[in-house]
């Protein structure tokens, strides 16, 4: 908003000061509400989050424990399966989580998933995982020397060369076995080789005449 110019040969423009003030002071004042409001939106966020975060603590979660059943990866590899709007989701294509109700398209993916924050809480499991004390430690140690001494086999000296000495005989007839193969191979090549020679010549000498090649004896 101007003001009138006093002198007619004056072209300088005139301000009103407290019309500008006013829109000035309006201005702060909408800037403030706006502040206050924003203020307040975020204290009720936060607060909406701690009251989360208390739901969250109030329910009972067991600590992570070890899987007791092979995940199957394999039973369905290599199979066409036919997906329709009415195939259940266990039976589309792809690993099935019946836990959240979800879809995952391959395998790696999947095994992400079941051992993922998302699937443990579903199950009632936070990711914490129980801590083991000394007496804990001292009988899984025993209970794996236990597993292992089970597993092997248990040799004194004696048993030990009686195997060997075994087992160098079988090698042994293993190898004289394949030497009268060889032998015997060679030995039939041979004669069809030479019976061969025999009715080529027999046959040649019936084509020329003759009785038989070579000199007669006299």
């Amino acid at each position: 908003m101007s003001i009138p110019a006093v002198r007619s040969d004056d072209h300088r423009r005139r301000w009103d000061l407290r019309e500008y003030e006013r829109k000035a002071s309006d201005r702060i004042e909408t800037l403030r509400s706006i502040k206050k409001k924003s203020t307040t939106t975020d204290d009720s966020d936060d607060d909406d989050e701690e009251q989360k975060k208390s739901d969250e603590k109030k329910i009972a979660r067991t600590l992570l424990q070890a899987r007791e059943f092979k995940v199957d990866l394999e039973s369905r590899l290599g199979k066409s399966v036919i997906v329709t709007k009415a195939t259940a989701p266990s039976d589309a294509g792809g690993y099935y989580c019946n836990v959240c109700d979800c879809i995952v398209k391959d395998s790696i993916n999947f095994l992400d998933h079941i051992n993922g924050k998302k699937h443990q809480r579903n199950m009632g499991m936070s990711m914490r995982v129980e801590r083991s004390n000394v007496d804990q430690v001292r009988k899984r140690i025993e209970l794996n020397k236990a597993k292992q001494n089970e597993v092997e086999k248990e040799y004194n000296f004696e048993e030990r060369m009686k195997e060997l000495k075994e087992e160098e005989e079988k090698m042994k007839a293993q190898r004289r076995d394949k030497r009268k193969e060889n032998k015997k191979r060679k030995l039939d090549e041979y004669q069809s080789t030479n019976d061969n020679e025999d009715i080529v010549k027999d046959e040649m000498a019936a084509i020329m005449g003759f009785s038989g090649f070579g000199g007669s004896k006299k």
